[in-house]
């Protein structure tokens, strides 16, 4: 075991694990930040993706000491500093861009990585950024909305139902 220490949203934080803990099992189980979701355990599905030093990661696919010492933003992290939700989460509400909600973490993550890099982007862009990313409920058209909708686009209403 190691003592391993990082700035997870804003905050230094340190816990232990072993050499072999991957990162997304050491911000949910050592940290109990438990909105990254494991979904595949293969860098297939996205829903564990967060931020490290400013760069969208699937968390599945990185140790937690390779880590030592860096800038993690998780989903917990994306809230305002009232705690009411950021531009991404609140787009993803509003345009229903979730469904079971499983994948919406990850989505949500590489979305505002997608718009730290592009804050303009086409649908084709938007689709093609979140090619790494799986949705198993909604098709993928209302988190294209939502992910529009947070970069100002003018998007038609969705309804709800």
């Amino acid at each position: 075991m190691t003592t391993i220490s990082m700035r997870v949203n804003g905050k230094d934080v340190s816990a232990a694990a072993e050499g072999n803990t991957l990162l997304v099992n050491f911000l949910r189980e050592g940290l109990r930040l438990t909105g990254t979701h494991v979904g595949c355990d293969t860098s297939q599905c996205g829903a564990c993706v967060v931020h490290v030093d400013g760069v969208a990661v699937k968390s599945c696919t990185m140790f937690a000491a390779d880590a030592e010492g860096a800038e993690i933003t998780t989903i917990e992290g994306m809230a305002n500093p009232d705690g009411s939700l950021g531009t991404v989460q609140q787009a993803f509400r509003d345009y229903h861009g979730l469904q079971c909600g499983f994948c919406t973490p990850g989505m949500v993550m590489i979305a505002a990585d997608l718009l730290k890099n592009n804050p303009h982007p086409s649908e084709q862009e938007i689709r093609d950024y979140l090619e790494g990313n799986i949705c198993r409920c909604t098709g993928y058209h209302n988190i294209v909305k939502a992910i529009q909708a947070a970069a100002g686009q003018k998007v038609p209403s969705v309804a709800a139902g």
